[in-house]
């Protein structure tokens, strides 16, 4: 029984990864594709989202442009980890699909609605701008969702501040709404991202696929290694969203703990921390779970498997 998802996404290195394993996997119906102001400006991240599509001939699903800006804040962007276009390192071709007229959240909130209840599992990999507006303008879709599984968040480390991740940093009253909706969530964050690492064994089983997709992830790793190596002294680059993409695929993954998670608003060092709550046995009705420990051979198994069934894809200039 195949696994429906919207992937909401700003790619983004990794985010290319996750749709390539969405893609490739015969277990997911990706149901669409929604683009967020994250990585890059939303224009950017847009057009990377709709090069990837050709690179791994997706076809039949439609992509979606979504918010431009965060609900309150001013735009913040991550040129030193994802370079100017926002996925600097292969060379993309131009996309040879349209670009569907709807706006992301009205996309979002059809396709939820027009499902059998629990049959769709959203799948964030970017701020969360549009699941918030999704959840605001609709909120029946709250109800009807199956799950949430988002990259973002840490409950041990940041990275884009001591104690906060980037993806709920840039929008923290988005990933306010998003985490207090009641909805069950389950939160990829660092904790379990940062064992996922592309290791010099993974990209040589990676490199030995021999395809045009399979080369775009190695130019993806390449580029995405240098920078992770420069900004966050990392010696081999977290590939951070595939892994919410995996969950779906198989909870076997990855260990999760069921858990209080909330989002500071106002801390002057703290703000878009994800504040977990590990003192006591989480209460009866705790709709939020955190992703703790990776199946590191399985994940990259998924990755591969996903590359081998895309197969190769010519590329006409």
């Amino acid at each position: 029984m195949s696994k429906k998802i919207i992937l909401d996404c700003d790619p983004g290195h990794d985010d290319a990864i996750a749709l390539l394993l969405a893609h490739g996997n015969p277990q997911i119906e990706l149901l669409a594709v929604t683009t967020v102001v994250g990585n890059q400006t939303l224009e950017k991240v847009t057009r990377n989202a709709l090069a990837v599509a050709r690179i791994a001939n997706i076809t039949g699903v439609p992509f979606a442009a979504g918010c431009d800006r965060p609900l309150v804040r001013k735009i913040e962007v991550a040129p030193e980890i994802h370079g100017d276009s926002g996925l600097d390192g292969p060379t993309l071709p131009e996309p040879n699909i349209e670009l569907d007229p709807r706006h992301a959240v009205d996309l979002i909130i059809e396709l939820i609605m027009s499902h059998p209840p629990h049959t769709i599992t959203l799948v964030p990999t970017a701020g969360l701008t549009n699941i918030a507006m999704a959840a605001r303008r609709e909120p029946r879709i709250v109800e009807r969702v199956k799950e949430v599984v988002l990259m973002g968040g840490g409950y041990h480390t940041g990275n884009w501040s001591a104690v906060a991740e980037f993806n709920i940093i840039i929008d923290p009253e988005a990933a306010h709404i998003v985490f207090n909706e009641r909805w069950p969530l389950l939160m990829v964050g660092l904790d379990l991202t940062h064992q996922a690492l592309a290791t010099p064994e993974v990209i040589e089983k990676i490199s030995a696929i021999g395809t045009g997709p399979a080369r775009f992830v190695l130019d993806l790793l390449a580029f995405f290694g240098k920078t992770y190596k420069q900004a966050q002294g990392f010696d081999f680059p977290p590939v951070h969203d595939p892994c919410a993409v995996a969950w779906v695929i198989d909870p076997a993954v990855m260990t999760v703990k069921t858990v209080p998670v909330d989002i500071e608003l106002r801390g002057t060092l703290t703000t878009g921390m994800t504040v977990t709550d590990f003192r006591r046995p989480a209460p009866p009705d705790c709709h939020t779970r955190v992703a703790v420990e990776l199946d590191k051979d399985y994940f990259w198994r998924m990755v591969t498997d996903a590359l081998q069934h895309i197969g190769e894809v010519p590329i006409a200039p």
